[in-house]
């Protein structure tokens, strides 16, 4: 596969070969040529390009009239004098001297004829096919240049397949660090990838988030301007507008006053300026023209500090400029090499005729006519622009003198490949004037950008270098109190599509665009993170957010605890009920055999008791944080509890009724009552079937402690599930149909005898225990906090002490303070009165 593409290359080069040497076999100019040990070529843009329709395949004349390059001319000497240098230095390839074949690059055609004229062998001057393409050995071993991505692209793949070491000195796209691609190819300018980078922190620095962006037609400014909106939408910044200025494009055409319009109704202040300098020329005098001021334009290193762009008349009325600049370097004695050429005598201007080494694009009638008034003057840009010629120059030596083994002292003069010195040059690390000289892995040097300003503060253009970028990774450093905005008040400009909302508040893009947006608050329980400011996230099942929030806070956790005041006043008011519970047990277990005792049940008295004061232990699961036992307890242990009590009242209620009113009446129903012991019969039946209701309850609709989330939103509620379940209801409804049963036959018993009368006061604890329960549940329905609990131990505990004050505390008092209603005597005198009674009736 190699073999067969290098063929297919070698045939490329032979068909280019037929018009371009054989048209062009002329002898160079003395200024273009030096011989020596080992050659290296300069390709130079000394002329600009002239647009011209060609009928054939024909190389540009670049010297002509009108058409002479300053900058171009600058690099030319920059590599004459470093190749001077390394001869006349005896530490730098010691016995070795270095030749050189320059050539004016001034079109596409001129440079690939330069190309060809590098790869063609010594003598013959043409390029041989041969299968081995490392043994092939042209008469150059690497070469200067050229200056654009373009025309570095066409030489760096033409001189790929030999491995020829090409060392750029202005390409700067990052395509042509593809080594797949370009695999010999070198440069000392930084790579565009992080030029591109540097803008884009620029950008972000500022705030500047809606953008123009503007390129030059060729790989550097499209290539530029497509990495850049690539990056720039990755960070966020938006393109309100993008065109190319074409090659063709001029001041006042139908093309450029369209750009103009496009640029003038685009709301973007910034406008980023990704430019060839010829284009960059063209674009600023049409919006000079235009009139199109106010705004801040950030600049590509390739016009930033051209005298060619800052000369254009009115360009200072345009607003704010700023740019990235390659680091300022001077090659030392430039200009004294510069102005010793113009003194030194090279004979008068020779007439270009055909045939004439003019056609060869390595003469230079305007170089060879200067004097020391009229030369080019050097200026800061071509003086960066030359001191990457220069240090190319130095890297090609450096690597020379490491394959020929130099370090000794003397050099070995053998055959050298180029692919043997691209090796070479990949390697080296040198200090030239205190600057470092190392390549990557891609063949980019390690180098920084300056981050500068225009000034037009004084008399005449001039810059200020606000601070600089370094890489890997890119870190932009920057005096922002040295620019003067062109606004008032020396304002940073504002370039946004739409302002920043306020804290909490989330962007809803409006349009295409993802800058352009309306703000709309989080709701609750969402909340807005930096990273993502286009969505609310909710918050976690732990935490909440008001309206509007930035953040999520831990919700409290809220249960009925001990140490708060209403804890504190229903614990006592419950262990006082079960204190007096237990006294009651005692004072009816010493007065056992009297009359109120044995009326008011006997030893049954101690099993409502027991029943109310089981009852009264089950609310203490109310308090604190629940937990499975409490949960599984408290609600059934005090509905099983109270039945009992219920069972028990209704019962002895029932049971009075049966002695004084049925006994005669029904003496077969009461012999049966009495001897089947109806009244434990059915206070067993009653109880067993609330206690099957609570296990039921237990095991279908188990109360577990849970985490409540849904009620409040800042709040985690614990508490029991049993308020929610059919258990819970169950019970209730039965313990309401024996209240209601206790109610019924105490009102029965309404006319019974004086001592066994209880309807007044069963009647008023029943009412006021419905009464408790009914409020509980209008509070429950009206109120979701953690008082709830409180709220149902309050009913629990009032329905309690209702049953025993309306039942035991009347019974308590006739014993303690009126021990003469507890005899025999009275109760008997009560009887015959109820008898009477009943017979007058």
């Amino acid at each position: 596969m190699l073999l067969c593409t290098a063929c297919l290359v070698g045939l490329q080069l032979l068909i280019s070969c037929c018009w371009a040497f054989a048209c062009h076999s002329t002898e160079p100019s003395p200024d273009f040529t030096l011989p020596g040990d080992y050659l290296l070529a300069g390709l130079f843009p000394l002329h600009s390009g002239c647009l011209q329709v060609r009928h054939r395949p024909e190389v540009t004349l670049c010297d002509r009239t009108g058409g002479f390059n300053e900058h171009g001319y600058h690099l030319f000497q920059a590599m004459r004098l470093g190749v001077e240098e390394i001869n006349n230095s005896t530490t730098l390839l010691p016995n070795v001297t270095l030749g050189y074949q320059l050539y004016d690059v001034c079109s596409d055609s001129a440079n690939v004829y330069a190309t060809l004229s590098v790869l063609s062998l010594p003598g013959p001057r043409h390029i041989e096919l041969q299968g081995d393409l490392l043994r092939y050995s042209p008469k150059v071993l690497a070469v200067i240049g050229p200056d654009t991505t373009n025309r570095a692209a066409t030489t760096a793949a033409l001189l790929s397949p030999f491995l020829m070491p090409l060392i750029s000195y202005g390409a700067s796209s990052e395509t042509l660090s593809v080594k797949r691609q370009y695999p010999s190819f070198l440069r000392t300018i930084p790579n565009d990838k992080y030029q591109v980078e540097t803008m884009v922190l620029l950008l972000q620095r500022f705030g500047w988030t809606w953008i123009s962006l503007v390129g030059s037609s060729g790989d550097y400014g499209q290539l530029g301007v497509q990495a850049l909106e690539k990056q720039a939408t990755d960070q966020g910044i938006c393109i309100a507008f993008k065109d190319i200025v074409p090659f063709s494009a001029q001041v006042g055409d139908q093309r450029m006053h369209r750009l103009m319009r496009h640029l003038a109704q685009a709301t973007a202040t910034v406008v980023v300026v990704f430019s060839n300098r010829p284009l960059a020329r063209v674009f600023f005098e049409s919006v000079v023209l235009a009139n199109l001021t106010g705004k801040v334009w950030v600049a590509s290193e390739a016009w930033v500090l051209s005298r060619h762009i800052t000369g254009v008349p009115g360009i200072q009325r345009i607003g704010t400029v700023l740019g990235v600049a390659i680091q300022k370097r001077t090659v030392p004695g430039l200009k004294a090499f510069e102005e010793a050429y113009a003194r030194a005598d090279k004979g008068a201007p020779r007439p270009c005729h055909k045939s004439s080494c003019c056609s060869s694009n390595q003469v230079c009638r305007e170089c060879e006519a200067f004097t020391a008034h009229t030369m080019p003057k050097l200026k800061g840009f071509s003086m960066s622009s030359a001191y990457n010629a220069y240090r190319a120059v130095y890297a090609v030596a450096h690597g020379l003198h490491q394959l020929l083994g130099c370090a000794s002292g003397v050099c070995s003069r053998g055959r050298v490949y180029p692919w043997q010195l691209l090796e070479q040059i990949h390697k080296v690390n040198f200090l030239l004037h205190k600057d470092t000289v190392m390549f990557n892995d891609n063949g980019d040097p390690l180098s920084s950008y300056n981050i500068i300003a225009w000034d037009w503060s004084g008399p005449k253009w001039t810059f200020t270098v606000l601070g600089s970028s370094t890489w890997s990774p890119v870190q932009l450093d920057i005096n922002e109190t040295k620019i003067q905005w062109h606004g008032k008040d020396n304002q940073v400009p504002k370039s946004v599509c739409s302002s920043d909302c306020l804290e909490g508040h989330q962007r809803v893009v409006t349009g295409f665009h993802p800058c352009c947006f309306e703000c709309v608050p989080c709701g609750a329980g969402t909340f807005l993170n930096k990273s993502d400011l286009y969505r609310c996230q909710p918050c976690g099942k732990e935490e909440w957010a008001p309206e509007g929030s930035q953040t999520c806070f831990p919700r409290t956790v809220v249960f009925l605890a001990c140490q708060e005041h209403t804890s504190w006043v229903l614990l006592a008011a419950n262990t006082l009920l079960l204190l007096l519970l237990l006294g009651t047990a005692g004072l009816f277990a010493w007065h056992l055999d009297t009359p109120v005792v044995r009326s008011a049940g006997g030893r049954l008295c101690f099993l409502m008791l027991g029943s109310l004061a089981a009852g009264s232990g089950s609310l203490y699961g109310f308090f604190g944080e629940p937990t499975r036992p409490a949960c599984l307890l408290r609600q059934a242990l005090f509905a099983l509890g109270f039945t009992i009590f219920l069972s028990c009242l209704t019962v002895r209620s029932f049971q009075l009724i049966i002695i004084f009113k049925f006994s005669t009446k029904a003496p077969t129903f009461y012999r049966a009552w009495v001897q089947n012991h109806g009244a434990g019969l059915f206070v067993m039946i009653s109880s067993a079937a609330q206690l099957l209701i609570c296990l039921t309850w237990l095991v279908v609709w188990t109360p577990l402690p849970t985490r409540e989330y849904q009620r409040f939103p800042h709040l985690v509620m614990l508490e029991c599930t049993e308020a929610n379940s059919l258990g819970f209801i169950l019970a209730f409804l039965y313990n309401g149909l024996l209240s209601i049963s206790a109610f019924a036959c105490s009102y029965l018993g309404k006319d019974l005898p004086e001592n066994y009368n209880e309807a007044k006061c069963v009647t008023f604890s029943l009412l006021f225990n419905f009464m408790s329960w009914i409020a509980f549940f209008t509070t429950a329905s009206v109120y979701d906090g953690k008082y709830v609990p409180a709220v149902n131990m309050l009913a629990g505990l009032s329905s309690l002490s209702s049953g025993f004050g309306g039942y035991f505390l009347p019974k308590c008092y006739v014993i303690l303070c009126r021990p003469d209603l507890n005899s025999t005597e009275h109760f008997q005198a009560s009887i015959q009165d109820y008898t009477r009674h009943r017979g007058s009736t």
